[in-house]
């Protein structure tokens, strides 16, 4: 059957003139409430005073601030010197402290916890150079007002709800007010003044600054993919010479690979946005990944249209998402293909949740799969010609990729695989392969981060050094608040030691192997908390990774989750090249690339067997390199783990359970009481002192303290 085809706007010139009336209208009224443009004169008057101040040797404090209304609120904290350029300091995601995860509500406590850390730097509040925003709102009022005109009447509807947006308006009132409740909650004269930075400009430069490809004469190119920026939802780059320099912007908020993935995975997956996206990844492994025989991708990939020099369009002939994305996202084309759309009041509901479990008692769980599976072949395709055109079109073979879509584990390997030397001499006439770098927070949490940054760049500043890793949320405990948070009288707990010392950091790692090696499940807690979506080692759950076993555990009594999620495997360096194949591309900076859970890698032959544990459905492990530089207790629990069942590899997963990653010690705790599948939390505070908290009373297994008890003997 030939599927019918519209690509573009019904009313492209209406939308146009909304966007230009609405982006003028909201630039005068932002400027009222204290909001400024980045070409206002307010904005270039302290461009150019960063400048000097920079110029002379001073140092500069700058705020990223996600305000409320966008999802992922919260604050970062960059120090600016013009000897070493921007270092970050703390990149604080308001849902940790809140506990309400994906929030768009004022950042309060992240913003407490900012002003704690100057504080113990000697800084105050008041010295913060210059405030920024993670949009330029504006801009994304008019990208709103073509959205809504582009399609009127049916599009008139977005206006009920502009989450799909990014932008909650029920907040608009509460986001207007913030330089004024900043003023307020900091004790300042006056009213804060906010510079709006261009959404995907951030992310562009940060991810780029960050990453691991040093400067050179040859040019690194930079996708930025998205739910929806201020101005479109794809956007691409090129930096040359140390200036970035954009090539490309959809202009669209609904032509967009991460609103085509989050329609298809909630409605066909069962869960709501942002929720669902890694849920439906995972699901694919379980489908029918083969492009030949997958009985849906034939005529999903339909729904994108794949044009000339990258472009990537909806077919508005099946998708409806740009009109209705929530109550009525597709046409009758699109139902005729994958069935009807779950609605938004059976999201959540377990019997509409996708569960592979299901496979042996609904018939139909099968053919969800499969239609998950073509879902991630057809985003593949979309990710692929944007990256063909844009590796074309500079002459690179260095990618920065970013954005919320860049979380697509799967997604980034099969560029690394798609892009190899063939392809190069193809169409470069080089023997080159791709080189790509994913930042740790590619998503809304990051582009706090990214505002920062990139007025850093535009006043002067250096790029300061890569990163390679993500603590960045908030400050280590103290000793005092951890105590605090143990005194508790359904928990039981022991201080172990402390960490500070190499012998005394080898204890704790030697009894953490010791627990796992016997197949408990422990949760690691210290130092700062990672910033973005990913435990990496200091807020982690870890498990026995050769248990065949850990998977179910761990889901179904741990995280109270699908089994269709995968677990990651942590690894040294050494162990990851020995059980997985690691790609070259990925190699930059002692594959850097790897640090961060953002790319998945194929399993040699014989892992399976030796760590099933994490080893997902289709052989792949979304991996986690650690090194002793960066998380020194983490790396001795790994080699300790090695000596003792012959890996050098964990399980992790995000210590959390149906929340926001534990941030404080009493979500730490907190997490523990409700998950009654959990043995153990050891507990670091910034001092090193170490702890172990386990369940008291009825549900005390003894498991805990039998296996203390035999670490002990075996150490006396």
């Amino acid at each position: 059957m030939e599927l019918k085809r519209r690509i573009g706007p019904r009313h492209p010139k209406l939308g146009a003139a909304g966007f230009r009336l609405a982006k003028g209208l909201a630039a005068r009224t932002f400027a009222a409430a204290g909001f400024h443009q980045l070409d206002s004169a307010f904005a270039q008057q302290r461009l150019s005073l960063a400048r000097e101040k920079l110029a002379r040797g001073e140092t500069l404090y700058l705020a990223g601030l996600g305000p409320p209304g966008t999802h992922n609120s919260g604050v970062a904290l960059v120090e600016v010197t013009q000897a070493r350029g921007p270092r970050l300091i703390v990149n604080n995601e308001e849902e940790r402290f809140s506990g309400n995860k994906h929030t768009t509500e004022y950042p309060a406590k992240s913003l407490d916890a900012m002003a704690a850390t100057l504080r113990h730097m000697g800084v105050d509040v008041g010295d913060i150079f210059a405030w920024l925003t993670s949009w330029d709102y504006p801009t994304l009022a008019g990208t709103i007002a073509r959205s809504l005109l582009e399609e009127a009447p049916q599009s008139l509807k977005l206006a009920r709800n502009t989450e799909a947006a990014g932008f909650d308006s029920r907040r608009l009132d509460e986001m207007t007010r913030t330089p004024k409740k900043l003023a307020r909650q900091f004790g300042l004269p006056s009213r804060v003044p906010l510079i709006c930075m261009p959404h995907h400009d951030n992310h562009a430069w940060f991810s780029f600054a960050a990453s691991p490809f040093a400067d050179h004469n040859e040019p690194v190119a930079i996708a930025v993919l998205d739910g929806t920026g201020d101005l479109g939802s794809i956007s691409l780059y090129v930096v040359e010479n140390g200036a970035m320099r954009r090539l490309y912007c959809n202009e669209s908020m609904f032509d967009s690979l991460g609103a085509f993935y989050s329609v298809i995975s909630s409605t066909q997956g069962g869960w709501t946005w942002l929720s669902c996206e890694g849920r439906y990844m995972g699901a694919a492994a379980w489908g029918n990944m083969d492009r030949t025989s997958n009985p849906y991708y034939a005529r999903l990939k339909e729904v994108l249209h794949l044009g000339p020099n990258g472009e990537v369009r909806i077919n508005r002939a099946l998708a409806n998402w740009y009109c209705d994305p929530f109550d009525r996202p597709y046409k009758r084309a699109l139902i005729e293909i994958l069935g009807e759309p779950l609605r938004p009041d059976q999201l959540w509901n377990p019997d509409a949740v996708l569960r592979v479990e299901d496979i042996k008692h609904r018939p139909d769980t099968q053919d969800r799969l499969d239609k998950a599976a073509a879902t991630q072949l057809v985003f593949e395709d979309a990710m692929i010609h944007v990256a063909d055109h844009l590796l074309r079109a500079t002459g690179a073979n260095r990618l920065v990729l970013t954005g919320g879509v860049a979380l697509n584990a799967v997604g980034n390997m099969r560029l690394l695989e798609h892009f190899d030397e063939a392809w190069f001499g193809a169409a470069q006439g080089r023997k080159a392969r791709l080189h790509l770098w994913v930042p740790p927070v590619p998503g809304d949490p990051g582009v706090t981060i990214g505002a920062a940054w990139l007025f850093a760049h535009l006043a002067g500043s250096p790029r300061g050094a890569p990163i390679t890793h993500a603590f960045y949320c908030g400050d280590a405990p103290l000793r005092e608040e951890i105590e605090a948070a143990l005194k508790t009288e359904d928990i039981v707990s022991q201080r172990l030691g402390e960490v500070a010392s190499a012998q005394g950091r080898e204890a704790v790692a030697d009894l953490m192997a010791f627990m796992v090696a016997r197949n408990g499940v422990i949760a690691l807690y210290q130092g700062a908390a990672e910033t973005g979506p990913r435990a990496l080692g200091h807020r982690s759950i870890l498990a026995n990774p050769c248990d065949a076993g850990a998977r179910e555990i761990l889901n179904e009594r741990v995280k109270y989750r699908e089994a269709i999620r995968p677990l990651a495997p942590m690894a040294t360096l050494e162990a990851a090249k020995q059980f997985f194949e690691l790609e070259e591309g990925a190699s930059d900076a002692s594959y850097n690339a790897y640090n961060y859970m953002v790319l998945t890698a194929r399993s040699k032959p014989g892992a399976q067997e030796k760590i099933p544990a994490v080893i997902h459905a289709d052989g792949t492990g979304r991996i986690q390199i650690v090194r002793e530089e960066d998380d020194p207790l983490t790396y001795a629990y790994l080699k300790a783990l090695g000596r003792r069942v012959g890996v050098e590899m964990s399980v992790n997963t995000s210590f959390n359970v149906a929340g926001p990653i534990a941030q404080t010690p009493h979500q730490a705790i907190d997490t523990l009481r409700r998950s009654r599948g959990l043995d153990a939390v050891i507990l670091v505070a910034g001092d090193g002192t170490a702890y172990a908290a386990w369940h008291g009373g009825e549900r005390d297994s003894g498991r805990f303290t039998g296996w203390l008890a035999g670490w002990k003997a075996a150490h006396d």
